[in-house]
């Protein structure tokens, strides 16, 4: 039996070693999606190639497995070049390219970057591929974390994914997946903001991600801080393909293939045991989440594509009440505060569409019609015993579910591009919400059921341009948003949002890029749709507005194609104002953290004002001779007014200095090893109001103390840093492909200071102590707080 088995994984190792991979794809325009025939594509740092046909189709065979770079090229045409292509024994890899004429390629000055430079974005994009999303360290495959290793994107040292991204809010980012809008891209996202633990999309189906975080295109609307555009690859056109991947705390399933002769998909289902993960670290919180995504791509005709996406999560967040042993007295004081303010919390969302691409000889028509809906419920129960009504807290259920259409008509002529098209959005908001703790702040309970509708609507028309042969590109937009949610919001010449970027080759692989533009993003739905128990919309009677930011970027950009190397430095100042601010504490919503819950859901006005400002360095090495890292360096300052003070005061998200190491190595034998740290300056936080917490009447309704906003964000944090790592191996075999992976985060068990949490003293029974000099009061203390611990994983992907 021995004998045979020694045998059989010889015999799966000469698989390995005989066996050769396959390429193979199409060469398109993808102005016109006419195919580039005769076009060569060359394996780099190898002597294989191929040439395509007349249908821009191309093959090379005898590939041995592993990690390649792949250019594209065709006189008259940029050339292309895919960074960290696998190729595999399983399966043949399809690589399509989209080559875009150059009408300076016989001038004097070429532009020679492999790093792909946007018409429409010529600064403030990086370019992530699946590749580098996948292996990230620390990143457990997931898109939030893996952009952390950016120049501009903090993080908190907690377990959620908050984006934050150039001192903005989390809740300024927005996210279009192939075209299509996704609200909401992680599981158990805060409502008004965003963030969460885990992220939805399913890193399989990506091809690339770019993170737009400044000189935003004119058809992109609603987001201060940046864009991401999130690329899925085509579904296979030959054979059906399989990928099972068993992580610490999910199983996913993924399979894509054709479907007849004109159309592919792309399928995706995560199952969580995440529960299971965080009841071993002994956390008080049980989370459990399943997610699914599906896109269909069908070529109507030579000139018609019709793109199907789906996106869906569904979400449960329960409460560990189990007391491990050897608890120390501190840690089962933390517990007893969590379990007694962390609500239940149920949540399931989706994002549908469908996009209609049309293309003629010098351009194509877009366009996109999409729904998408975030089901949300939490409630609280006091000491969580949910016995008698009498001791409900809170119970809050509400949805969003927005309508949009899209339609863009996109020209190409020779040397310039333009743009324009109109949008509408239907959005529905219902709100049924129970609160006994806001007795505490307004002298009455809210028990509020009501239903907003909300219609949006917009148009802009944008260009470029390149003059003096190539060296100079200029792109300039407007656009105008309005909606009924407010008496000034309803006009849109009171939203024109004007932008213009240029970038200047000042040597053959040196830009100077700038940026100035103005944006605009509506409140969050918990704002537009509150109302008082007398069923008014308070924030639209206040006359709430879009909010508004400003933006100066100045930028240099380095190329060395030769050696896949990309050097940035960009300086930026974002201006807010009409920023919403809560009428209940004077504070700018800005200045609310993200957590578990809900952010806006009370009275506001658009009356804080906020900057940003900084300056962000980037090197960026690309698979090159077996090694790749990133290394991002940022100074960052981020203020907001609030109404009850005087000045500018820091945001919850002034970090103020981030750097962020990555860097990976390819051995032989298809080991791999990588390693990410970071490093934050600490954010500041506002300390407690110790007298109005520990009255009695407050804390047994809130369960938790007040802040005292007479001292807002007045105390700041340590700094947080963190290492992450991991090791990968994979194996190549004639008909499937095995990959294992070690992923250490936190590796030197870091503990990283949060804001200390406000308790009750109890005695040995476990009741809460009133203060002897004041009947009125119990008797509080502060205890330590801190996130961070060594979280180690394993992992297992099979591909057939």
């Amino acid at each position: 039996m021995k004998k045979s088995l020694l045998v059989f994984i010889l015999f799966l190792g000469s698989i390995s070693v005989f066996a050769q991979g396959v390429l193979k794809g199409k060469i398109t325009n993808p102005v016109n999606n006419e195919p580039v025939s005769f076009a060569n594509v060359l394996i780099l740092e190898t002597d294989l190639g191929a040439i395509t046909d007349e249908d821009g189709n191309y093959e090379i065979s005898n590939i041995p497995a592993g990690l390649y770079n792949v250019r594209a090229s065709f006189v008259g045409f940029k050339p292309v070049t895919k960074y960290e292509v696998r190729v595999t024994l399983a399966k043949a890899v399809q690589l399509d390219f989209e080559l875009v004429e150059d009408a300076a390629e016989l001038n004097e000055v070429v532009v020679s970057s492999e790093f792909s430079r946007s018409e429409e974005t010529p600064l403030s994009v990086r370019k992530l591929n699946s590749n580098e999303i996948e292996r990230y360290p620390g990143g457990n495959r997931d898109i939030s974390r893996v952009i952390q290793a950016l120049p501009g994107v903090a993080s908190t040292p907690s377990f959620r994914n908050d984006i934050l991204i150039r001192g903005g809010a989390p809740n300024e980012n927005k996210f279009f997946v192939d075209e299509i809008e996704v609200p909401v891209i992680n599981h158990f996202s805060t409502q008004g903001s965003s963030g969460g633990p885990v992220g939805i999309l399913n890193v399989n189906l990506i091809k690339n991600v770019d993170l737009i975080a400044g000189g935003f295109p004119a058809n992109r609307m609603n987001a201060l801080s940046s864009f991401f555009e999130v690329s899925l690859k085509e579904g296979r056109r030959d054979q059906m393909f399989t990928q099972l991947t068993l992580g610490a705390s999910e199983l996913t399933l993924s399979n894509e293939g054709p479907i007849g002769e004109k159309t592919t998909y792309l399928l995706s289902a995560r199952r969580s045991y995440l529960q299971g993960l965080f009841k071993l670290l002994q956390l008080p919180f049980l989370p459990t989440f399943n997610d699914f995504q599906l896109k269909t791509t069908t070529k109507l005709n030579d000139k018609t594509e019709l793109t199907f996406l789906g996106i869906g999560a569904v979400d449960k967040f329960v409460l560990n009440e189990e007391l491990p042993d050897g608890e120390s007295q501190e840690e089962r004081e933390n517990r007893q505060y969590l379990l007694g303010v962390l609500p239940v919390q149920e949540q399931w969302n989706y994002a549908t569409g469908f996009k209609l691409k049309r293309f003629r000889e010098n351009g194509y028509w877009t366009f996109v019609l999409s729904r998408n809906m975030l089901n949300n419920r939490s409630y609280k129960f006091a000491n969580n015993d949910e016995s008698s009504s009498e001791n409900l807290l809170f119970d809050y259920l509400s949805q969003e579910s927005e309508n949009k259409f899209r339609a863009e008509n996109s020209i190409f002529g020779s040397g310039y591009t333009l743009k324009y098209g109109v949008n509408y959005e239907y959005a529905r908001y219902f709100i049924d919400n129970f609160d006994r703790s806001s007795l505490a702040s307004t002298g009455q309970t809210i028990d509020v059921n009501s239903t907003s509708h909300f219609n949006s609507y917009g148009a802009f028309v944008s260009g470029s341009k390149y003059f003096d042969g190539e060296r100079l590109l200029l792109t300039g937009g407007i656009r105008m948003d309005g909606s009924d949610f407010g008496k000034t919001s309803q006009n849109p010449l009171n939203q024109i949002a004007p932008r213009l970027s240029l970038s200047y080759q000042l040597g053959s692989n040196l830009y100077a890029t700038a940026n100035a533009g103005i944006y605009y993003q509506k409140p969050p739905y918990t704002v537009l749709g509150y109302k008082n128990n007398e069923g008014e919309l308070v924030n639209q009677e206040n006359d709430v507005r879009f909010i508004r930011s400003s933006q100066l970027i100045g930028g240099i950009e380095l190329l060395q194609p030769e050696k896949n190397r990309r050097f940035t430095a960009e300086a930026f100042y974002k201006h807010y104002s009409n920023y919403p601010s809560s009428v209940r504490n004077g504070i700018a919503l800005a200045n609310l953290g993200a957590d578990f819950g809900v952010i806006g859901n009370e009275p506001v006005e658009s009356n804080a004002k906020g900057r940003a400002y900084g300056l962000e360095l980037l090197a960026q090495q690309r698979l090159f001779n077996d090694f790749y890292g990133i290394a991002a360096v940022t100074l960052v300052r981020s203020e907001f007014t609030n109404p009850n003070t005087d000045g500018y005061a820091p945001s919850s998200w002034d970090n103020r200095f981030i750097i962020s190491l990555t860097a990976g190595k390819r051995f032989g034998k298809n080991w791999e090893l990588g390693a990410r740290w970071r490093f934050l300056g600490g954010t500041p936080y506002t300390p407690y109001d110790l007298e109005e917490s520990a009255l009695i009447s407050n804390w047994d309704l809130r369960n938790t103390g007040i802040l005292d906003y007479d001292q807002i964000n007045a105390v700041r944090l340590p700094a947080f840093h963190q290492l992450d790592l991991r090791l990968d191996k994979k194996y190549y075999y004639k008909n499937w492909n095995l990959n294992w992976y070690v992923d250490i985060q936190n590796a030197y068990n870091f503990e990283a200071q949060q804001a200390p949490i406000l308790i009750p003293v109890r005695d040995d029974a476990g009741s809460i102590l009133v203060n002897p000099n004041d009947p009125s009061r119990y008797q509080l203390k502060l205890i330590e707080n801190t996130a961070g611990s060594l979280l180690p994983s394993v992992g297992i992907i099979v591909e057939f």
